[in-house]
């Protein structure tokens, strides 16, 4: 264990850093989650840039003290721009043993753990398979250690409430998050308000969950007067004056759908069905019916949609919500949809997979099921968001697409995007331009009623049932290309399946623009979703590095923007990291025939930076090592050519498989908690 003296957070013996990540972690009872939300409120207040990863297990409540059982929050922090919750985290919080062992392999050497020594008790050290008690072996030896007996100063700081034991330690997080408080410079009168707040009804809760929040900040300043903590001072990042909070990315959507469907001058209904992370846009748009917006909790998923379907039929703008398996369950009424020709926004709050999966862990293997997964031919336009202030911009035009060309949209996000939190700009309400839904109410002199006229942009009539005169069928099956009545004849379903495609193919998207660098160069790495943040601050190095290299990150899913193809050709290699197996990078090879290279990763975590700065060196590696400027392939990894299966897949081998950093792999990059 270090000495007294060394366990301060790294760095702070020296200048302030300008950033910081600290992970708490704890039982999935121990609060972790409202624990790292509040400290992270306590920062953006502080006006510092932040960017946070919640990390639970998909059991509804684990054995107490088990591996699998672990629930952690991390938030990196700083005075300057953050793009991702970090790489390696420079403070451990661990509430158990087992919390210590799930997370210590990501901890930065040199990084401080501070420990409850409370609950290194025997039956937890064998719960967490520890043979030897690792506060008292070489085990923590490359790292900084505070361990004190959390759970007995919590007990003795609610005392004077009269809480017994059991009740006392559910105020351990609060009185953890007070030292943390301390640790940051950062106030607690907002932590005070909030408690007085949520336990307005149990005022003597709040006293003693504030009496631990006080307890854990006063231990702080007195042991910084013996001198084993020293308190860090991180300064507020420069930014643009306005209004800011902090949002994740569910509550964006939300308010983003809302805010669409003003501008669309439209009332929104929303259907949805409880799932795993796409709950929460249930929950928040619950809150906001005072904005014209009807919530309905469906007995299934397929109720939910064609409630969303029913509503836009008669005149809302109908919302469907959830992750991979629900999105499964709403493909056959997606079609549905996509044949009446009716406006529905679909968010996608993508998981892992396949069935089941990683309910609570993030991935971005929807791809295909959001662009093919259809029977027949039935396209829809998909839009993914990058980052949780993102997905406000994206939902509405989400919004906007689907009322303008009457149509299904689906909007991606994940469950990193979903549940991360970071600060976002309140934008003016004025700099969106409203794009009012039309309504056909009547019918010119001497005109026939034709429900499946097109008009420039391909979108038929939409007409609110009961309107006089305008009385038409919808339903699944094939509709004649004019008066929507049934019609399965040969060539007028190569009419209409030709019309439906135009259309989608013809929605006006933004031209594609380099995020970062320049058009043309060596190498593109090109990304979309959340694994924007991540790309940008490895592809930011490797440019300070000297490396020609450039970052695209792609919004319009499909249809892609006109451009895409001839800014991807203008780049020597292209290199596409995805949580996925490459799905996006076959999109793209199949679409403009560009020799597009996968890095992958499906582990349910995020990539971090250190991972794809390694798969970017790696290839301008092999360019200084290689006359011909080819990377060096793995003979192994190359296709059976002999066999017939030359289908350029060779140029994957460079990145596939072998990018991937394990989590706290000790790098010889920057800092990687930025």
């Amino acid at each position: 264990m270090a000495s007294a003296a060394d366990t301060r957070p790294p760095e702070t013996a020296g200048a302030a850093p300008d950033s910081v990540v600290v992970r708490f972690a704890g039982d999935s009872g121990d609060g972790m989650q409202l624990t790292g939300g509040q400290f992270t409120l306590s920062t953006a207040l502080a006006g510092n840039d932040l960017a946070t990863f919640p990390d639970f297990p998909a059991e509804i409540r684990a054995p107490q003290g088990t591996l699998f059982g672990v629930s952690a929050f991390q938030i990196n922090f700083g005075s300057r721009s953050i793009n991702t919750a970090g790489d390696a985290p420079d403070v451990l919080i661990a509430m158990n043993p087992a919390a210590l062992k799930v997370n210590l392999p990501a901890l930065k050497p040199g990084g401080l753990v501070i420990a409850d020594t409370g609950e290194f008790t025997k039956r937890n050290l064998d719960k967490a398979k520890y043979d030897a008690n690792p506060l008292e072996d070489d085990t923590l030896a490359k790292y900084q250690v505070l361990a004190f007996d959390i759970s007995a100063l919590t007990i003795e700081a609610v005392k004077p409430f009269g809480l017994g034991n059991k009740d006392a330690l559910r105020s351990k997080n609060m009185w953890t998050l007070g030292l943390a408080l301390w640790m940051f410079d950062r106030s607690r009168e907002p932590l005070h308000a909030w408690l007085k707040q949520k336990f307005a009804k149990k005022p003597d809760i709040a006293d003693a969950n504030i009496a631990a929040l006080d307890a854990g900040h006063a231990y702080g300043e007195t042991a910084e007067l013996s001198g084993p903590l020293k308190q860090t001072h991180i300064g507020p990042v420069k930014s643009e004056p306005g209004l800011y909070r902090t949002i994740t990315g569910a509550e964006a959507v939300s308010l983003g759908l809302v805010a669409g469907a003003q501008l669309a001058e439209l009332p929104m209904f929303f259907g949805g069905y409880p799932i795993t992370p796409a709950s929460a846009i249930l929950h928040h748009l619950a809150r906001l019916k005072e904005y014209g917006v009807t919530t309905f909790q469906a007995e299934d998923e397929i109720a939910a949609i064609c409630a969303a379907i029913g509503a836009s039929y008669a005149g809302s703008l109908g919302v469907t919500s959830s992750s991979g398996p629900g999105i499964a369950l709403k493909t056959e009424a997606m079609g549905l949809a996509i044949m009446v020709e009716l406006p529905l926004v679909i968010v996608n709050s993508q998981r892992g997979g396949p069935s089941t999966g990683l309910p609570t862990k993030t991935e971005q293997s929807d791809l295909y099921q959001a662009v093919y997964g259809r029977n027949g031919d039935a396209p829809m336009p998909v839009i993914a968001c990058r980052s949780p202030s993102d997905a406000f911009d994206c939902a509405i035009e989400a919004t906007r697409i689907a009322t303008q060309y009457m149509t299904p949209v689906m909007l991606l996000t994940d469950g990193y995007i979903a549940n991360a939190a970071e600060p976002w700009k309140v934008p003016d309400p004025a700099q969106f331009a409203p794009f009012p839904a039309r309504f056909k109410d009547s019918l010119a002199e001497g005109e026939d009623f034709a429900p499946y006229a097109r008009d420039e942009k391909g979108a038929r009539p939409w007409v609110k049932p009961g309107t006089p005169g305008l009385m038409h069928r919808v339903g699944g099956i094939e509709k004649h290309a004019t008066t929507g009545n049934i019609d399965y004849s040969p060539d007028n379903h190569q009419a209409m399946t030709d019309a439906r495609a135009k259309k989608v193919l013809g929605v006006e998207v933004p031209e594609q623009d380099v995020a970062l660098g320049e058009a043309g160069g060596k190498l593109a790495v090109v990304g979309w979703g959340s694994t924007y943040g991540p790309i940008r601050q490895a592809v930011r190095r490797a440019r300070e590095k000297g490396h020609d290299v450039a970052q695209i990150h792609v919004r319009h899913i499909w249809p892609l923007p006109a451009n895409l193809g001839e800014l991807l050709r203008s780049f020597d290699r292209v290199l596409v990291p995805e949580m996925n197996t490459g799905q996006f990078k076959t999109v793209l090879r199949d679409q403009f025939l560009v020799d597009a290279e996968s890095l992958t990763k499906t582990s349910g975590q995020p990539f971090q930076i250190a991972e794809l700065e390694a798969a970017i060196a790696r290839y301008f590696d092999g360019i200084d090592g290689n006359e011909g400027g080819e990377v060096e392939v793995n003979e192994q990894q190359l296709p059976n050519l002999e066999a017939g299966h030359d289908d350029g897949s060779y140029s994957d081998a460079p990145f596939h498989g072998e990018g991937a950093v394990p989590s706290g792999t000790d790098t010889d990059s920057e800092a990687v908690n930025q």
